[in-house]
């Protein structure tokens, strides 16, 4: 079963470069906000399957603070663009 888990991780590993390419070309910033959430997401995916795979329950610890940090990124980014979209008078009907 820990081969399993290993090679579950490395296939979400390729998610996360695949996600790269939309960070680094997403033609709106909330794209890259939301590969960012990606990345985030998928490294604690990943860290819980090494903490299983592995047989190390600290990393299930990593994972929950990863999981608080990307929600306080997701927040800060929704504050700063709500500022910004209020400043230009942009609508999403625009």
């Amino acid at each position: 079963m820990p081969d399993f888990f290993l090679v579950t991780a490395i296939f979400l590993l390729l998610t996360i470069v695949v996600g790269l390419v939309r960070v680094l070309k997403g033609p709106t910033p909330a794209d890259r906000m939301l590969a960012a959430q990606l990345f985030g997401t998928t490294g604690v995916a990943i860290l819980l399957l090494l903490a299983e795979a592995m047989g190390l329950p600290a990393l299930r610890d990593v994972a929950l603070i990863f999981i608080l940090l990307g929600a306080l990124a997701t927040v800060a980014f929704v504050k700063r663009f709500w500022v910004i979209q209020k400043r230009t008078g942009k609508d999403d009907d625009d």
